[in-house]
Parts: structure tokens; sequence; C-alpha cells
């Protein structure tokens, strides 16, 4: 089968619990997002958006969800209609406890090959991730906006 993946390794100097809480407070998820926010409950099941100045960028439903150490979503770009008509990928957060770090994962996945979804990611996620990793480690962003 053919398939595109993006998958990002970072190490943040802190806590499971406290890395796992950035990823899913709504609220603090601003503050690294880079002027995009996330709406949804966090349940399994759940509607999950992802919104930048006010319009729908991403959608998807959240399919796992097992704190503080693995977090999925069924996750589809909006704005690009190429990227939007190659239907849903999966985007997994796996957490795992380091000596005084956490190693973070980020795999996005989907089964077709040379997506436009994973084309997209791999340009944003290195972004997102190092803004969280500095937010994380020293207070401050890298990025406020794109």
């Amino acid at each position: 089968m053919a398939k595109s993946e993006f998958i990002y390794v970072t190490f943040i100097r802190t806590t499971p619990k406290k890395l796992w809480h950035a990823l899913t407070d709504l609220e603090f998820g601003r503050k690294y997002w880079m002027g995009g926010h996330q709406e949804t409950d966090w349940k399994v099941g759940s509607p999950w958006k992802l919104f930048f100045e006010g319009q729908l960028a991403d959608s998807g439903e959240i399919v796992e969800f097992k704190p503080p150490k693995r977090l999925a979503i069924k996750w589809r770009h909006e704005m690009n209609p190429k990227a939007k008509a190659e239907g849903y990928g999966l985007c997994v957060m796996a957490l795992e406890p380091m000596k005084g770090m956490v190693k973070l994962t980020v795999t996005h996945s989907i089964a077709r090959k040379d997506s436009k979804l994973i084309e997209a990611v791999s340009g944003g996620w290195p972004s997102i991730l190092s803004n969280l990793k500095s937010l994380m480690e020293t207070g401050k962003v890298l990025m406020k906006t794109w």
C-alpha cells in the first residue's frame, strides 16, 4: 500500500506530565501554535479543529488519548483543496520519559503516495515543535506568527 509519512523527534527538558499539559491545554497551545488555536474536549471520538486567523485550517477526530503517553488525531487539511481531497491522515504524538527530559515523537501519515497533506505538515511541524520546545525550556517562543 502506498503511504506518505513525516516523523519529527525532539527532546524537551521537562516532565511527561508538563509536556502533556502543554500539548492538550487549549490556552497554553495558543502560545506556541503561532497564531493558531485548537478546539476539542480531548475525548476519544470527539471532533478536533485547528484554526488560523479565524479560518478552519485542519479538522479531525480524537482517536486515542492516553495521558501522558500517547495522543492520536485523525487529521484532514481544510485550506488546500488538493490536500483536503486526500481525506484523513493520522497524527500520533508519543511521549517517552528519559533522564531529565521527554522524547516527543510526532508521526503524521496517510495512506497515499506523494501526499499534499504530508507536504504541508512537514513544513509546519518543525516550526510548531521548535516553538513548543523553546517555550517549555526558556519560557519564550521563537516565533509568534508564520
